[in-house]
């Protein structure tokens, strides 16, 4: 009987492994064709630029001897779809060539301005994330009353307005102007090189040596930058939040608690909310992907010695394996974050399980 009783359970935890298997195959089986067409659309970007990347190396006035000898050198004699999976294998051994520019290796490059990047991402996204859900929640609690208006209103400039206007904008008043924050950079330049790099995030990396100055230097430099950013994201997560807290405020279970008596506050903050936040957790990982890969206007306006800095200079001189790279593991990082955010989805939401 036992036996009999043990087979149903069995078979079901089979199934249940199986299709669990085939999910997981199904993720990185998306995840992989993904990231095949960012390689295949870097690769024929690189191919249809009006640059010839033998003539970077070799400049202009060199003979067709050396040349030739440096095309195929580069493997550019090869047929293109031989050359397409020569640069697949070379990324996947995060091998991105050498940068024209620094004459180091682009990885290399990478690994040392990417940190710029994601501390100025982090906080725009912790700004946007910390004034935007309450001022979401506020907007649709109050529907159709001022402070929904005043939300839509300052969502609405946020979409409109050109970020490196308001970026300008900024550093006339805020720093040309008042004087209250630092000017563009990452730090002073007596600041610089004060503190050793652990984590290449200069405000943690600065309170870790326990030098409080360094770090007041670099929040004041980062503050204005990443309140430009945060702005964006806030006007997205505000319109989201609204648009969620909405929807849960018309439930059943909402007049349901607000009939037994319970608080209002706690109805909204407590009940509403924490039904919203599961699917703002894709809103916001999609919002913090959207800033690591959209800071470049940011950070050429503060002169941020961010990845889009590097980007955008690499581009100005031609230097198209710095270019490529970090397209690269910018949409990387993009696609990491998407999956990210579907599988915290899974986690918190049982009805995506």
């Amino acid at each position: 009987m036992s036996l009999a009783g043990s087979r149903p359970g069995g078979r079901g935890g089979f199934l249940s492994s199986r299709q669990g298997l085939l999910k997981v195959g199904r993720v990185l089986a998306t995840l992989a064709v993904t990231l095949l067409g960012l390689l295949l659309i870097t690769f024929l970007i690189g191919r249809v630029m009006p640059i010839d990347p033998v003539l970077a190396v070799v400049g202009d006035r060199a003979s067709n001897e050396v040349y030739e000898a440096t095309r195929k050198a580069m493997g550019l004699d090869q047929p293109i779809i031989v050359q397409f999976f020569t640069y697949i294998g070379e990324v996947v051994r995060g091998d991105f060539g050498t940068s024209l520019l620094t004459s180091r290796p682009v990885i290399e490059d990478i690994a040392r301005v990417f940190p710029a990047t994601l501390e100025l991402a982090t906080v725009a996204t912790l700004l946007g994330v910390s004034l935007g859900i309450p001022a979401g929640v506020m907007a649709a609690v109050h529907q159709g009353r001022w402070p929904d208006h005043v939300v839509r209103l300052v969502g609405l400039f946020g979409y409109s307005m050109p970020i490196f206007w308001l970026g300008l904008m900024g550093l006339l008043i805020f720093y040309g102007k008042l004087d209250w924050v630092a000017g563009p950079g990452r730090l002073d330049i007596f600041f610089e090189d004060v503190v050793p790099q652990v984590t290449g995030v200069i405000l943690i990396d600065s309170l870790l040596a326990g030098d409080f100055e360094v770090f007041a230097n670099a929040l004041s430099h980062i503050i204005l930058p990443a309140s430009v950013l945060g702005y964006y994201s806030l006007a997205y997560i505000s319109r989201m939040t609204r648009s969620f807290m909405l929807e849960q405020l018309a439930q059943e279970y909402i007049t349901t608690a607000r009939v037994k008596g319970v608080s209002e506050a706690r109805v909204i903050w407590g009940h509403a909310l924490g039904n919203v936040m599961v699917p703002l957790i894709t809103v916001i990982a999609l919002s913090y992907a959207s800033l690591l890969e959209g800071s470049v206007l940011t950070e050429i306006v503060f002169a941020w010695p961010g990845i889009g800095f590097y980007i955008t200079n690499a581009l100005l001189s031609a230097d198209m394996n710095a270019v490529l790279g970090g397209t690269v593991v910018v949409g990387i990082v993009f696609v990491g974050l998407n999956l990210l955010s579907d599988i915290l989805y899974r986690v918190f939401d049982p009805r995506a399980r």
